[in-house]
């Protein structure tokens, strides 16, 4: 399986942020060594591609760093031109994973995921939606796609950007008592309570994730493979194990194959202490999609 990362792992942030920039760089290391894993430099998305998903005037205002103060605290994260070519790589890095992935049956950007972007607004450590640039530039080539999202954080940018798309159908499991506190409805939702645990959870996905797949009749698939979930992480409140992951990875692998549709994989959140637990579920998900 071909993976896409880039050398853009870091840019100044205050101490108080919470953002695991130090993930990126293990999780490529470790897929280095991956047996039937290639890990090839990401490209960054051209700022056309970028308008497929988002407004000119936010790209203008991304680029030039006039975001509004508001705007930078919805972000999360401060701007600065390191964060603008980073968030370009992200979404160039599905780009292009996507396109190997409906030629090959699957592939992964070792990054991404990026949903709470709008078109017109960047929120939760998320400038740009790397999935709905994908999306949108693949059409017409490719009509019907899903989007299984199993971050633990409902992923109301994507939710709202293909919201007039009828034939983008999206499919989430997420914590209910979580962020974003005001959401955007989805095709297919489950809304789990805090420590739900393994069990519960794998449940719902393993009946709903056939419906989703029934309903949509996705010609490509993108899989955002969140490692909040865990039970150790500081956002995630789930409580699941990492053999419960593992095991929701296999699932969706299993279905998706089955089912004949190709995953573009990418890793979305993870805020695990240690950062170690975090890359060895990141890792965990590129070795079961390359198997």
């Amino acid at each position: 399986m071909q993976a896409f990362a880039h050398d853009v792992y870091t840019y100044p942030l205050p101490a108080r942020h919470r953002f695991p920039l130090p993930k990126y760089r293990l999780v490529r290391e470790a897929a280095e060594r991956l047996a039937g894993v290639e890990v090839l430099p990401a490209r960054q998305a051209t700022w056309g591609e970028l308008r497929a998903a988002h407004t000119s005037r936010y790209l203008a205002r991304v680029r030039a760093g006039t975001l509004e103060r508001r705007e930078l605290l919805a972000l999360g994260l401060p701007w600065s031109q390191a964060l603008v070519e980073r968030a370009r790589y992200a979404v160039g890095a599905t780009l292009q994973a996507a396109e190997v992935a409906l030629e090959t049956g699957a592939a992964a950007n070792l990054g991404g995921g990026t949903h709470h972007a709008f078109a017109d607004a960047g929120r939760g450590f998320c400038v740009f939606n790397d999935v709905v640039a994908a999306r949108r530039a693949l059409q017409p080539r490719v009509r019907r796609v899903l989007v299984v999202d199993l971050d633990v954080h409902q992923g109301d940018g994507t939710h709202a950007l293909l919201l007039d798309d009828s034939e983008a159908f999206t499919f989430a499991v997420n914590g209910f008592r979580n962020y974003p506190f005001r959401r955007v409805p989805g095709d297919l939702e489950l809304d789990l309570p805090d420590a739900t645990r393994d069990e519960r959870y794998l449940h719902g996905l393993e009946r709903l994730l056939p419906q989703a797949i029934a309903r949509s009749r996705p010609e490509l698939c993108f899989y955002l493979a969140g490692a909040d979930p865990y039970a150790g992480d500081r956002l995630g409140r789930l409580e699941l194990s990492q053999e419960g992951l593992a095991a929701r990875d296999l699932l969706v692998r299993d279905l998706l194959r089955a089912s004949g549709v190709p995953v573009c994989v990418s890793l979305a959140g993870g805020y695990a202490e240690p950062i170690e637990d975090t890359v060895a579920i990141n890792v965990k998900t590129v070795r079961t999609f390359s198997e």
